[in-house]
């Protein structure tokens, strides 16, 4: 297994919060612009709203800060001010200060949000996102900025200071940056962003080039109104009344789902939203996701129930053969039926049987098995020396045709060759070996062994599949490679080079992968390692962070082999599945935990590859259009440190 490099993002363990934590917020809702000719209607109902949600949720009302042109009807005892930066900013710095480790940070916008020419070079994208108060001017060239604008760099280092401390950080967002998918939308509805050309950025203005921010590390997570490439919409109600549609759907889940967890009230909240005029997006990211709102613990995902049909697939982990819970809530309650799958398809699962009335949502209970590798007979590989190898023969499993792998005795126990059966073919030690671990069994271990290596065989195999051989498409993604060789140990590393895979890498030496979207459409992007002992490990996204990268986008993914790694052949898989505007950011990092995907069985898989293959050119083994799953592969040779130096 490989963990995950990135400093910032390893540097804090999860910590347990005090039994008595608290929660403080601070809310803002900037509608009157004292410039800007971009008011609007809603955010003064909204941050009301949110504050009353709060409230009845719990949270004091001497622990919430509310900045807004319009304080009425406010619950008693709320702090108040106008929503200008340097209110909000002090707001922050506050309510940070006062929180101590296990406490929680709520930090909500409604407003207007927009992109500025990334000055400092820390964006892949080059664009910084901007939040815009009610003082916020236009572009100065003075300072290279929108005047009175709060950058998101400013708020990641806000957060990154309360996290540091063991502070709870959550961000709900009801605001957009974008102004791509846009339409035309009938209904009275009004974007909530702002172009460039209002706040006079000149078009000759050029991005600094550099390195990307390294992500946040600490117990945080951040609701946004809408994805990255769309717009957030404010609407009128019936009786009249403006609100955020992000908002008012959030609102009204927070309510109604006292123990949801955060990914639960995202789910409730992106299906309502769905059925409305401009069916924007909303998006979530962080550790915390998971976790209960405002509590301890963490609930499970649920995904709704549509005629039938489960609304999420092989990209969400699922698989043909899984049985799954359904309810009627999207958090909490008691189960309605347990249910199998019975095809799987991207996105989408259909559910076998009778599906009660006012079922409305599922849960994961079982994942199925991988489809079982076939072994040859075992080979002796050590001289009659009078070793016993009878309880490894008698673990393994009888031999199948056409074997995926041969088992080899050695040393005293069982190594796991290729199907030629060669031992050992990149060093001493790197055909994987069955080891018991303490208190198992051989035949225990065999067991393990082998579920681990048909989950990660065929998971390879069905990715290797589905990405398809195109001849005229160029990948919407490229990707360089760095190697830090270590300096004595796995605590300092020398200076950035080019990674060459045939001198191999070496314990503790640390890889960088440098990720650029080059196609014209976002794309949602994993990172997968796939070891030598068939172990396939999520590198990136971690944390639940948004894995979605934008046009001329760039990131920047961290590894390092751990210390004492045998010599072998490993792979590091980078997938890229181009975005879908109406549906939540793909992870495919699920696919790598066998106790929620379990490599999702060949079968199941086909079904997925069949959906994306030309299907006119598939049985030429190649087709002339992109497939829709991009797979870049990189070979990494694992030679330990004394063979390197000899």
């Amino acid at each position: 297994m490989r963990g995950l490099l990135h400093p910032l993002l390893c540097a804090l363990a999860l910590s347990g919060s005090p039994a008595l934590a608290e929660v403080r917020a601070v809310l803002v809702g900037v509608g009157d612009y004292l410039v800007l000719d971009a008011d609007l209607k809603g955010p003064a109902n909204d941050v009301r709203l949110m504050a009353g949600t709060l409230a009845a949720r719990g949270v004091p009302a001497g622990a919430m800060m509310v900045l807004t042109s319009d304080p009425s009807g406010l619950p008693a005892g709320v702090a108040t001010g106008p929503p200008l930066r340097a209110g909000i900013m002090a707001a922050l710095d506050a309510a940070a200060a006062e929180s101590q480790p296990g406490d929680t940070l709520v930090f909500y916008f409604s407003g207007h949000g927009a992109q500025a020419p990334d000055m400092s070079g820390d964006e892949g994208g080059g664009h910084d996102e901007i939040l815009l108060p009610a003082d916020a001017l236009g572009w100065k060239g003075a300072i290279g900025a929108v005047e009175n604008a709060i950058l998101d760099d400013e708020l990641q280092e806000w957060a990154q200071g309360a996290l540091a401390r063991g502070v709870r950080v959550v961000g709900l967002i009801d605001a957009c940056h974008s102004a791509t998918g846009f339409r035309a939308l009938g209904a009275g509805g009004v974007a909530r962003v702002v172009e460039e050309g209002l706040l006079g950025i000149p078009e000759d203005v050029a991005p600094v080039v550099g390195d990307p921010l390294p992500p946040l590390s600490g117990e945080f997570v951040f609701l946004y109104s809408s994805q990255s490439d769309q717009r957030s919409f404010e609407y009128p109600m019936a009786d009249g009344t403006w609100h955020g549609e992000f908002t008012l759907r959030l609102a009204q889940v927070l309510r109604e789902a006292p123990g949801a967890s955060w990914a639960q009230v995202l789910a409730a909240t992106t299906e309502a939203m769905v059925q409305g005029p401009a069916r924007q997006m909303p998006e979530g990211e962080g550790p915390l996701l998971e976790a209960q709102v405002f509590g301890e613990g963490t609930g499970a995902t649920r995904w709704p129930v549509v005629a039938g049909k489960l609304e999420g697939g092989l990209l969400q982990g699922l698989a043909q053969g899984a049985e799954v819970a359904v309810y009627a809530e999207a958090s909490g309650g008691e189960p309605l039926a347990v249910l199998a799958l019975v095809r799987v398809t991207a996105r989408e699962a259909r559910i076998a049987g009778v599906v009660p009335e006012g079922a409305a949502w599922a849960e994961l209970v079982s994942a199925p098995p991988p489809e079982p590798l076939a072994l040859a007979a075992p080979v002796r590989a050590d001289p009659d020396d009078g070793r016993d190898y009878a309880a490894w023969t008698a673990a393994l499993p009888p031999p199948g045709p056409g074997p995926d792998l041969v088992p080899i005795l050695v040393d005293g126990g069982v190594a796991l060759a290729g199907a030629d059966g060669v031992l050992d073919p990149a060093g001493p030690g790197s055909s994987p070996r069955i080891v018991a671990g303490d208190g198992e069994t051989p035949g225990e271990a065999v067991a393990r062994m082998l579920d681990q290596a048909a989950q990660g065989l065929r998971l390879r195999e069905v990715l290797a599949g589905a990405t398809g051989r195109g001849l005229t498409a160029t990948p919407p993604l490229t990707m360089t490679v760095e190697r830090r060789a270590a300096l004595g140990g796995c605590g300092t590393v020398g200076e950035a080079e080019a990674f060459d895979p045939a001198t191999g890498v070496a314990p503790c030496d640390q890889l960088w992968l440098v990720l650029k979207n080059t196609g014209g459409k976002a794309q949602d992007v994993s990172v997968l390692y796939f070891a030598a002992d068939f172990a396939v490990t999520p590198i990136w996204p971690m944390q639940n962070l948004a894995n979605r990268l934008a046009p001329g986008e760039t990131t920047r993914v961290g590894l390092m082999i751990e210390e004492g790694s045998a010599a072998g052949l490993e792979e590091i898989w980078v997938l890229a599945v181009p975005a879908d505007p109406a549906a939540p950011r793909v992870d495919l990092t699920r696919l790598a935990a066998p106790e929620r995907a379990r490599a999702a069985g060949t079968d199941a898989m086909s079904l997925w590859l069949e959906g994306r293959l030309d299907p006119e050119a598939r049985s030429r083994g190649f087709t002339l259009k992109p497939a829709p799953l991009v797979m870049l592969r990189q070979l990494v040779r694992l030679t330990p440190k004394i063979a390197m130096e000899n």
